[in-house]
């Protein structure tokens, strides 16, 4: 099997778990990812995690160009946003993940540092996750919105929509994005328990010890 073949595959693998587990529905979301030769896969429009089919996918070649595949995502400019702006970008997922998105309709939050520091794993795997203001799906600017962070974050969630995560490869973006939900969801069961959050210098050692980005 090529590298090709095993990314389609592991493309559609990765989308059908977080699909069957109710991390998105219907048809929402996409997921992207590099080939070896620059190019990239990428979930067509209107498909459902559910029942992507690797042969259908979206191929772009490296210059950007459409080559095989049906149409791609109607939120391919978020996806370039993050290919374009952060260098080691292997991998891109969106979902509509339920506690997330719920998280982000909340007052209350900083625009700069969405999720609570609960606990270490989201610091590890997401840095500081960017709040981005409410976008009509497919809007360019979003983008636009990305290419504003100049590359330093690898997350950020869509106001009332739903997070963006990218990864080193396709595995690292799925599990990222998971974790990003996962984090959501405890905050929302604490909301209003007086939680015993990781304080500045407990953040600080993970930062640190996992050489993560955080203070850009």
């Amino acid at each position: 099997m090529t590298q090709n073949a095993r990314l389609r595959e592991q493309i559609c693998t990765l989308a059908k778990s977080m699909f069957d587990r109710g991390l998105t529905h219907g048809s929402t979301g996409n997921i992207s990812a590099r080939t070896d030769d620059g190019g990239l896969l990428v979930s067509p429009t209107g498909t459902s995690f559910g029942r992507l089919n690797p042969g259908r996918l979206s191929h772009f070649d490296a210059q950007g160009r459409h080559i095989d595949g049906d149409a791609p995502t109607k939120e391919m400019p978020l996806h370039s946003a993050f290919y374009e702006t952060r260098n080691q970008t292997g991998a891109v997922v969106h979902l509509h993940s339920c506690h997330a998105v719920a998280w982000s309709m909340l007052s209350d939050l900083d625009e700069d540092n969405f999720l609570p520091p609960l606990t270490p794993y989201a610091v590890m795997q997401l840095g500081r996750v960017k709040l981005l203001p409410f976008f009509r799906p497919g809007d360019p600017a979003m983008g636009n919105a990305v290419r504003g962070l100049a590359g330093k974050r690898s997350a950020v969630m869509l106001a009332n929509h739903g997070p963006v995560v990218a990864g080193k490869d396709v595995e690292a973006a799925c599990n990222a994005i998971e974790e990003l939900e996962a984090t959501a969801r405890l905050a929302l069961l604490l909301r209003g328990l007086g939680p015993r959050l990781l304080t500045g210098p407990q953040v600080r050692e993970v930062v640190t010890a996992f050489n993560i980005e955080w203070d850009a």
